[in-house]
């Protein structure tokens, strides 16, 4: 199992080597998914996020998107694999987990630090979710 740490982690660069790894049959778990950084204008990217929030569908069916940073996380990663509905993208799917802060069961193990210090325009997960 590949144990990787989100914080400073670029989302789009994160979730295709996630979903690289969870294709190729690793089982992957992302820690602080709160922490993960989507690079670019904070204004440009909370107004894109709130017009698919509000944009519900047919008789509020669906798709609805999550506030939970964690899933957040998850739905960028699904939408580098294949077909996550069918055969072995949704196999893949299954083999990542994402979780808000360190679980106890993960604290001492090895993590994959999957981030560095930004410096340019960027925005947190956790920010987006307000």
């Amino acid at each position: 199992m590949k144990i990787i740490d989100g914080k400073n982690a670029v989302m789009g660069r994160l979730a295709s080597y996630t979903a690289k790894e969870a294709l190729r049959g690793e089982e992957i778990a992302i820690l602080n998914c709160e922490q993960v950084i989507i690079t670019g204008s904070k204004v440009n990217i909370k107004e894109n996020f709130e017009s698919k929030r509000m944009r519900v569908g047919s008789g509020q069916k669906g798709p609805k998107h999550s506030r939970d940073s964690e899933k957040i996380v998850k739905m960028a990663i699904r939408g580098m694999l294949p077909n996550y509905r069918l055969g072995r993208g949704k196999e893949a799917f299954k083999r990542i987990k994402c979780y808000v802060g360190i679980p106890k069961e993960f604290e001492d193990k090895k993590k994959i630090v999957a981030g560095k210090e930004k410096t340019s325009k960027f925005i947190r997960v956790k920010e987006i979710k307000k």
